[in-house]
Formats: C-alpha cells, sequence, structure tokens
C-alpha cells in the first residue's frame, strides 16, 4: 500500500493528491449524553466534516492506579475519578446507535482507542480507521495490535521525542497493511501560540516521507489553515456545542460555525496554491496584450 494514499469508505480518499479530510472530534464533549452525540454528529454532517471520531477506554485498565479513588467534583455530584470515567464512557448500547445513526447519513465515525480490549471492541465494527492518540503512541503492544488489524492506523505524536515516534513508524511501516497518517499535534489544551511550532510538519514529512495530518488543540483557526498549507493532508479539530459545557476538552474545541468557518477557509487552499510552476494564465495573457501590446 501506498505510503502517499490511504483509500477509505464513501469514495473517500487520503493522500497529498486528495482534498484535505476532516475529523471532527467528539471525543468525550458528549459528557456520556447520547443525545449531545447526536447533535454533534448532525453538527459535523451538516458543515460537511468527514468523520467523527470518539474515545473508547476501559476505565478499570486506563485509570492509573494512583488516581482511582482521587474524588472529583462533577456535574453529577462527588465521586471517584473511576466512576467519573465509567460515567462518560460509551459502551455497545451506545456505539451500536451511533454506528447506526452515521451510517444513515451517511457520515464515518471511529474513535481513538486507549488499550487493547477497547482495540478489540471497536473492530466488532466496520470503522475507516484506527487513531492512537498521543498518550499511547509508546504502547507497544497497542500499536503492533492496531498495525496488524488491517486497518489504516492514525496516530497523534504529541509529548513525542523523535526517537519515540521513530518506533512508532518502525511498528506501523513493519505491520500496517492499508497505510498510515502521522499527526502533528501539542496536547496541551488549549495550545499557546508560542508552543504550535508548526514549522515542524514540514520535518515530519522530510523524516518519514508519509501522509501527515494535524490535530490542533487552539482556540483559534488560523493555525488549521496554516497546517493545511504546510502539508498536513488531514485536519482534526474538537468539537463542542458550547464552550461553557463541563468538560476539560470543550474550551479548546470548535463550535457549530467555526467548524463552517474553518472547512470554508480550507476547502479551496489547493487551488489556491497551485503546483508552484511559473505560467502565464489565458486571462494574465489577455491583460498583458492590453497593457504591453
Amino acid at each position: 500500500m501506498s505510503k502517499k494514499k490511504i483509500i477509505l469508505e464513501n469514495n473517500l480518499s487520503i493522500g497529498d493528491e486528495e482534498p484535505i479530510f476532516f475529523i471532527a472530534e467528539i471525543g468525550i464533549n458528549h459528557n456520556g449524553n447520547i443525545e449531545i452525540a447526536k447533535r454533534l454528529i448532525d453538527a459535523a454532517f451538516a458543515t460537511q466534516w468527514h468523520c467523527v471520531k470518539f474515545q473508547k477506554r476501559t476505565p478499570e485498565i486506563c485509570v492509573p492506579e494512583h488516581q482511582k479513588n482521587l474524588m472529583r467534583d462533577t456535574p453529577w455530584g462527588q465521586m471517584t475519578y473511576l466512576d467519573y470515567r465509567f460515567k462518560v464512557e460509551f459502551e455497545k448500547k451506545e456505539y451500536d446507535y451511533i454506528n447506526s445513526y452515521c451510517n444513515e447519513k451517511p457520515i464515518l465515525w471511529t474513535a481513538s482507542v486507549w488499550d487493547t480490549k477497547s482495540l478489540e471492541f471497536l473492530l466488532t465494527y466496520n470503522i475507516p480507521f484506527i487513531k492512537i492518540p498521543s498518550a499511547k503512541i509508546t504502547d507497544m503492544e497497542l500499536l503492533t495490535k492496531s498495525a496488524q488489524s488491517g486497518k489504516p492506523v492514525f496516530i497523534s505524536t504529541g509529548m513525542s521525542t523523535y526517537e519515540e515516534i521513530d518506533a512508532a513508524v518502525n511498528i506501523l511501516e513493519k505491520h500496517s497493511k492499508n497505510g498510515y497518517v502521522l499527526f502533528y499535534t501539542n496536547s496541551t489544551y488549549p495550545t499557546p501560540p508560542e508552543d504550535l511550532n508548526l514549522r515542524l510538519i514540514s520535518e515530519l514529512k522530510k523524516r518519514y516521507d508519509c501522509i501527515i495530518g494535524y490535530s490542533g488543540h487552539e482556540y483559534d483557526l488560523e493555525p488549521s489553515v496554516i497546517a493545511a498549507t504546510l502539508g498536513a493532508r488531514v485536519i482534526e479539530r474538537h468539537i463542542t456545542l458550547d464552550h461553557t459545557l463541563w468538560g476539560s476538552d470543550q474550551s479548546a474545541s470548535l463550535e457549530i460555525h467555526a467548524m463552517d468557518l474553518l472547512r470554508k477557509r480550507i476547502k479551496d487552499l489547493d487551488t489556491i496554491l497551485g503546483d508552484g510552476i511559473k505560467r502565464i494564465s489565458e486571462k494574465e495573457m489577455a491583460v498583458k496584450k492590453k497593457l504591453r501590446g
């Protein structure tokens, strides 16, 4: 499989010569409420984003032991952190509904996987790709099983050294049959402008010679537009119904109007950038004839 093109469903492809692919990261911004998730799916479909993405964890595995019994204030009252993680975790009933609802529209859906049990669960659905979050880039077992699944693997590189990314790419190169995408990201929520360092997108592209994506956690739209200009072929942003909703990811997410604005700003980017070949267009030639004779 070419490292430069990934073929998905619904006649969609990802690659350097393909239109930019948009992922609407719902994550856990649904706060465990399927109706909120449904409205966010509706928003992504209405604004013509290509895919919605959730997060799938097995809380008893993913929550560190020292955090499980820490008390946390939540909209549902005070509870342990482990109980909170269970509260916002969708299970089979919710994912069956998500799968059916997205297929009806249609819009693609998938989820980031945080452990091998969650990976096995997700693979019971016909998802277009697997996403590995930055926090799990060093989980070699999860990376290997994801790559061996036959699905394309999208992997975020926040908080990672080149050595850690190299190790992950080696696994993907060895086991992935249907391609992969490396996402440049900074894992601070929200990311301050001075930490964005978007020129690393070009460096990742040179170093790994593969499709590069951008997962943005900043407040603004401009960094995502710049990321696309620098070569990111997949743009992923968290989305929300309202920044004031409860949850750590809400403030760095795009509300619906911003989703629409961002897609429209990026939509014609490839046409505007062109191919870099110096030529005089037919319309410019007419002006030349008029002004120079």
